[in-house]
């Protein structure tokens, strides 16, 4: 399964097609197709995105996906076909990035919107999809070529690099540690880079990693601190626009963030433990005759 996803996200990431669409407007539909796909499987999934009868249509090779793909993931588990496909719909300036899944089992929403902020994509609604269940790590490749062909503006290649090696990087902590925590970790110490900037060594950029890890009550593996580390470093020597990143992530704070510790999730629990307050008081008063 890890297989689809891994071949869609390097596909996402290769040359931005000859054909230009600068002009592409609030609205505008662009989808991107694994090119092993059958007919029926390519019809059926864009009616399942919704995509519009003028959507501009971008195909994603397997050839794309090992080559974004195959430094950190295995190239068996890359496979030898393009399915996961993916839309991107232009939004309006300043609404913020959306990330919505189907069949898609490793990487969550939230992995999606990291990573699609670290590459520089805003402002716009993301659907990922594939005809069956697939890890999800291909797609990136994909909706970052059909941001290129939205922007008319080639997303450096350091930067596509980074970007999927965070995903994988966030999916691998995700299996030890839980996909929300995950996400909330790498959102966490990436809102402190883009306030305060990247740290000056490899002493401070640990402390960084260590405190955020502690402030959301997870125990990093030594292992998981050196690879954060190493990305981080990665990131460092790529053209990311940490500004942007920092704007992206105050419009999406609260789909990344985990929701047990938003005001939200407290609200609830409050709401929920009144009610079995409630309820074991009446039980009590009933059996007591009160």
């Amino acid at each position: 399964m890890k297989k689809a996803i891994v071949i869609f996200l390097a596909a996402m990431f290769l040359a931005v097609p000859k054909v230009s669409f600068a002009d592409s407007a609030v609205g505008d539909v662009i989808v991107t197709l694994g090119e092993n796909l059958t007919e029926t499987q390519k019809q059926d999934l864009l009616k399942e995105m919704n995509a519009p009868s003028d959507a501009q249509i971008i195909s994603v090779s397997n050839q794309e996906e090992h080559k974004y793909l195959g430094k950190y993931i295995p190239s068996s588990q890359i496979g030898s076909k393009a399915l996961s496909s993916s839309s991107i719909k232009i939004e309006n300036k300043g609404s913020g990035l959306e990330v919505k899944t189907n069949n898609i089992n490793w990487v969550t929403d939230e992995m999606y919107l990291n990573a699609l902020m670290t590459a520089g994509v805003k402002d716009a609604t993301v659907y990922v999809t594939a005809p069956k269940q697939v890890s999800g790590t291909a797609a990136l490749t994909g909706l970052m070529k059909a941001y290129e062909v939205s922007s008319d503006k080639a997303i450096p290649e350091d930067v596509k690099q980074v970007a999927n090696q965070e995903l994988v990087t966030t999916a691998k902590l995700g299996e030890e540690h839980g996909k929300e925590n995950a996400s909330a970790l790498l959102a966490k110490i990436k809102e402190e880079v883009a306030k305060n900037g990247l740290p000056k060594n490899d002493d401070e950029l640990r402390q960084m990693i260590e405190k955020a890890a502690k402030d959301l009550g997870i125990t990093l593996s030594e292992a998981d601190i050196n690879n954060l580390i190493a990305l981080f470093h990665k990131m460092e020597n790529a053209n990311i626009d940490w500004n942007q990143v920092g704007q992206q992530l105050d419009q999406a704070k609260d789909k990344i963030t985990k929701f047990i510790n938003s005001d939200q999730g407290q609200s609830f629990l409050q709401k929920a433990q009144d009610f079995f307050a409630a309820l074991w008081n009446a039980i009590v008063s009933l059996f007591s005759g009160k």
